[in-house]
């Protein structure tokens, strides 16, 4: 007999209303979240909303394999920045 797949308990869809921004990033930063986004197979929208949402709620987002895609994406696009870079930098 096969083995009962296992899922995730998950929250019923909520409705939400989204609008369009205009949000300047880091090009590089921008580079490893749109490869983080898609190796998760969701849109940049959705990963950004998911990390938000787990940050303004001091819940760490991702886990360690995801965070080990996010090391191998920095590499790959030479982010060298950190979060003690957030607020310095300038143009």
């Amino acid at each position: 007999m096969p083995a009962a797949k296992k899922t995730a308990a998950r929250s019923p869809t909520r409705q939400v209303e989204r609008v369009q921004t205009g949000v300047r990033l880091e090009k590089r930063l921008l580079k490893v979240l749109k490869g983080l986004a898609e190796s998760l197979d969701l849109s940049l929208g959705d990963l950004l909303e998911g990390v938000a949402l787990h940050a303004l709620e001091n819940k760490p987002p991702f886990s360690a394999a995801t965070l080990k895609k996010v090391a191998d994406l920095k590499r790959i696009y030479e982010l060298d920045l950190t979060a003690a870079d957030s607020h310095q930098l300038r143009e």
